[in-house]
């Protein structure tokens, strides 16, 4: 689970005894252990040092009293923890994340922005200009805003006309941004849902006016059996340029899908496509393993956070971390791309498309 503990236990091996302990309780307790092994990964603290400092647990997301006990327990007779299966392998907290960043500052140095968030045009919580306000604060160049395409009914997908209008608010924002002096510019920009043959759900024509496009899958991620062509038939769209969470995994949930990843890897950087780090604290896909069989491949990475609010924007240091784990070059990050070199590399993958 990338842990390298430095304390009894750390909050990666608290996720897992939180989880293991949820498939022995009964609701609502299962809920809310379930809850807390997700929400593990972002405390912002160790809970060990909360513990040692007799702060209350209380303090962390999804801890209540009962939980607090169970746990402050279980910081004071360390038990035994298991290896936990492969839904839940590959996560780092947001300490562990911290800890990896602080060997290479000038690493998060390097980023200028953020290439998957969503608005209140789908399923986010804030406004385009709430999240610009927020890539505003953390410096950044430049913010995708890649709200759900029309088939993702569930997740309030837009459709042209939506878009269309999306892009007026856009443009709005950018002129008040510009008025005042920021350097920061909102990207038009889309989350494609891509169907298992790796064909997206927008005419090509409404796609070719974003400032780049994100591909994902949302359907049959449970497959067990090779999805190898898929990728390949995913990335040989030529409306896409970053293929988005490509696992399909979620933390304790889904395990997701499975492919000759080395050839998937291969084919992104023959065509100089990217694939993504969802830096979205239950997904992190691509994990670090994954990542460094896509640096032998050389293909190009983003990171997106999969914010649907503000404040997670902060969920990029987990996206950071995992990159500088697996040692991508500097060179093969899009989002350390300046505007101008990401308008450019867009444009050069589409017209090799």
């Amino acid at each position: 689970m990338g842990r390298g503990r430095s304390h009894p236990l750390d909050n990666a091996a608290i996720a897992e005894l939180l989880a293991v302990a949820s498939s022995k309780a009964k609701y609502p307790l299962q809920k809310a252990l379930r809850r807390a092994s997700r929400r593990a990964f972002v405390w912002p603290e160790e809970a060990a040092d909360i513990h040692a400092a007799g702060r209350s647990l209380t303090e962390l997301s999804g801890v209540g009293p009962h939980l607090e006990r169970i746990i402050r327990g279980w910081l004071d007779e360390p038990p035994e923890i298991p290896e936990p299966p492969s839904i839940r392998t590959g996560f780092l907290t947001l300490p562990a994340a911290r800890a990896i960043l602080s060997h290479r500052p000038k690493w998060a140095a390097l980023l200028r922005g953020d290439l998957q968030t969503h608005s209140e045009w789908s399923d986010g919580s804030g406004t385009i200009a709430e999240m610009a306000e927020a890539a505003v604060e953390r410096g950044y160049e430049y913010l995708a805003i890649t709200d759900h395409a029309q088939s993702l009914k569930i997740a309030g997908g837009i459709d042209v006309r939506q878009l269309r209008r999306q892009a007026r608010e856009i443009e709005q924002v950018n002129a008040s941004l510009a008025e005042s002096g920021q350097p920061l510019r909102v990207l038009r920009s889309i989350e494609l849902n891509l169907n298992p043959q790796g064909e997206g759900d927008m005419p090509p024509d409404a796609l070719a006016e974003l400032d780049v496009v994100l591909g994902c899958f949302h359907s049959a991620l449970r497959k067990t059996e090779d999805q190898t062509e898929r990728y390949v038939r995913a990335l040989h769209n030529p409306d896409i340029q970053i293929l988005g969470h490509p696992r399909g995994r979620i933390y304790n949930f889904r395990l997701g899908l499975t492919a000759e990843w080395a050839r998937v890897f291969d084919v992104a950087a023959e065509l100089d496509k990217a694939l993504e780090i969802d830096a979205y604290p239950d997904r992190q896909d691509l994990n670090v393993a994954l990542l460094r069989l896509a640096k032998r491949a050389g293909c190009r990475i983003s990171i997106g956070t999969d914010a649907h609010g503000p404040t997670q924007l902060a969920f990029i240091e987990l996206g950071l971390a995992a990159a500088l784990s697996a040692r991508i070059p500097e060179d093969r990050v899009v989002n350390f791309l300046t505007r101008s070199e990401l308008c450019a590399w867009v444009g050069g993958v589409r017209d090799g498309s």
